[in-house]
């Protein structure tokens, strides 16, 4: 798993070092958070092939996966393994302006996409979920009775399209790290592998909880390591001086060394538990 891909630097130190990670460790599946690709702000058609094309199976999202309204036609169609937060709301509203293409995922909110999805590859079944946190971030539907309801979902069609994989991977989208930590041990034992991104921040707290998860609490990001977040330096000094919400740009690197692809590699069994978790900065 690659933590946030920010920009066009994160895109190319993404194409030019996740290749020989892949090989390196014979990866089965590869899943990248992309919400960033785009410069630093949302996914484009163009950002989301590049990412496909360097090893990423699926792509996960987060709150700005909504930001390039021009990729809601990508996350419609479904015929792209990208995903976005499973829980925003899904209640019906009245009123809503046609949307304008065909809507997979909330139809009667006009939000295209889907939540989660069930990857086949070399004999091998993983269901990836993508999930957004409410602490200190939009308070949108609850991200813990939102997977136990994929899971109910998946147990009640076994033997279809949506058949339950014992193997489960979590991107939790989030800010908290007591949201993110709370949330790893309620899916102890059910899911794989739970790991968090939003914060850009690579933590060192990678482990294997007590019923079988691999976790950890952020991936990191992957783009230019001399600025704030990936983004540049003084525009984020300025905006926590001042308090003034000032256009954020991604950080210009002076070479390769200021460049890292930031993750983890998880070993899983056939049964679903993770049997290793290595955190991977390079």
């Amino acid at each position: 798993m690659v933590g946030d891909v920010v920009g066009e630097p994160g895109l190319l130190v993404l194409e030019s070092r996740l290749p020989a990670l892949i090989a390196e460790y014979a990866a089965d599946f590869t899943v990248v958070n992309g919400e960033n690709a785009a410069e630093g702000f949302g996914l484009t058609a163009e950002t989301l092939d590049r990412i496909l094309a360097a090893g990423a199976d699926a792509v996960t999202g987060g709150n700005h996966i909504w930001e390039k309204r021009e990729f809601w036609k990508v996350l419609a169609t479904g015929e792209k393994p990208v995903l976005r937060p499973a829980n925003y709301p899904s209640a019906p509203r009245a009123g809503l302006p046609e949307v304008g293409w065909p809507v997979v995922g909330s139809p009667e909110l006009g939000l295209p996409g889907v939540g989660w999805l069930r990857l086949e590859k070399n004999g091998r079944s993983l269901l990836i979920v993508n999930l957004q946190g409410r602490e200190l971030m939009t308070p949108i539907d609850c991200p813990f009775r939102c997977f136990d309801s994929i899971a109910a979902s998946l147990e009640q069609n076994p033997a279809g399209s949506g058949a339950r994989s014992p193997c489960i991977i979590v991107d939790f989208h989030a800010e908290s790290t007591e949201e993110k930590e709370a949330l790893g041990y309620y899916l102890d034992g059910r899911a794989s592998v739970v790991a968090g991104t939003h914060t850009h921040i690579q933590t060192a707290d990678e482990r294997l909880l007590p019923k079988g998860t691999a976790y950890i609490t952020d991936l990191g990001m992957t783009g230019a390591m001399n600025g704030v977040i990936g983004m540049d330096t003084e525009i984020c000094i300025n905006r926590a001086y001042s308090q003034v919400a000032y256009r954020m740009e991604c950080a210009r690197p002076r070479s390769d060394k200021d460049c890292a692809i930031q993750g983890i590699i998880a070993e899983l069994g056939e049964d679903g538990r993770a049997v290793s978790i290595e955190r991977i900065n390079r």
